[in-house]
């Protein structure tokens, strides 16, 4: 049975979105067995590094994580599981400088490092599978609806579809959201993680990086405008998210795509709920659960699944059917 969004009544104390932002990164645990890992290496003699979870299927899903996030994350370790369940292999895959690993170039990864995630899918898919499912949480959200958008008609056959939940995909939008005062525990922590890897990078790169008077930094708009956007060829902050927001790429993704994000999510501007057909084209479809939070979507039930999890795995099966 396919689950609708009006499924998902979590209980009352969930019912607040930072709630459900907050509490599976503090007190979710997810039991799955150890990856196979493997390091993927680029043109620009970089690397990713993959982590692979393998029954013989001759199905495969790609997961991509969110900002500052990586594959072991319970939100990536618990879709793993609900589709190994399922019968899919898995590849749950590392940005740029993620998964504890720091990356060899200066660039780092981006909402729009499109080029990097068709080379996991690629790489995956020369594995021998016959199908393909994606799916992407919050920054790996946008980064697989804007791939297929830009794939649009050129799209591998293999790939059925996709699934997407928290899509920041208006990003200056959601960097206003952040940086409202009301979300300064998110920005935060965002910042530290941020600073940690810049100070790394800045050792080995002091020609092209400076962390001086990093402190000062409090938005998206200023660590975009300083790091993100030099360092991956756009002009400015605004530049690098016109380019690589998925919002207005949405109407040329040619797969059956859904996109959940919760009304009280706290990430997301307005223009994150795109409703119209203009903008979401007749692919793609959005799903706006009244609870859920960013990238929460709790449930507890005795086989440990999140709603979220139950949905991709009915949204998979359906696209086979």
């Amino acid at each position: 049975m396919y689950y609708h969004f009006l499924d998902y009544k979590p209980p009352l104390w969930l019912r607040n979105g930072h709630i459900q932002s907050i509490w599976p990164t503090l007190f979710r645990t997810v039991t799955v067995a150890e990856p196979e890992r493997e390091v993927l290496p680029t043109d620009d003699n970089d690397e990713l590094h993959l982590d692979w979870y393998r029954q013989g299927s001759d199905r495969l899903a790609v997961l991509s994580h969110g900002l500052e996030g990586h594959s072991r994350r319970p939100y990536m370790q618990g879709l793993a599981r609900a589709l190994l369940d399922d019968g899919w292999d898995v590849l749950a895959w590392n940005f740029r400088s993620c998964g504890g690993v720091m990356n060899h170039q200066p660039r780092f990864y981006h909402s729009g490092a499109t080029g990097d995630l068709d080379r996991v899918v690629t790489h995956g898919l020369g594995k021998g599978y016959k199908t393909a499912f994606l799916s992407g949480f919050s920054m790996g959200g946008n980064l697989t609806l804007l791939y297929l958008g830009q794939q649009s008609e050129q799209v591998d056959s293999r790939i059925c579809g996709a699934i997407t939940y928290s899509v920041p995909c208006d990003l200056a939008g959601s960097a206003d959201t952040l940086a409202l005062p009301s979300r300064r525990i998110y920005m935060q922590r965002f910042l530290r993680d941020l600073q940690v890897k810049m100070e790394e990078k800045s050792k080995r790169f002091p020609d092209l990086i400076d962390v001086e008077g990093f402190d000062t930094i409090r938005s998206f708009h200023e660590f975009d405008d300083r790091y993100t956007a030099p360092l991956h060829g756009f002009r400015d902050a605004q530049d690098y998210w016109a380019s690589c927001s998925a919002l207005w790429k949405l109407k040329d993704i040619r797969v059956p795509s859904l996109i959940v994000n919760a009304a009280d999510d706290p990430f997301l501007s307005r223009r994150c709920f795109p409703e119209s057909r203009e903008h979401l084209g007749a692919h793609v479809r959005l799903e706006s659960p009244r609870w859920g939070g960013h990238v929460g979507f709790v449930e507890h039930a005795r086989d440990g699944y999140y709603w979220s999890e139950r949905l991709a795995v009915a949204h998979a099966r359906e696209l086979l059917a």
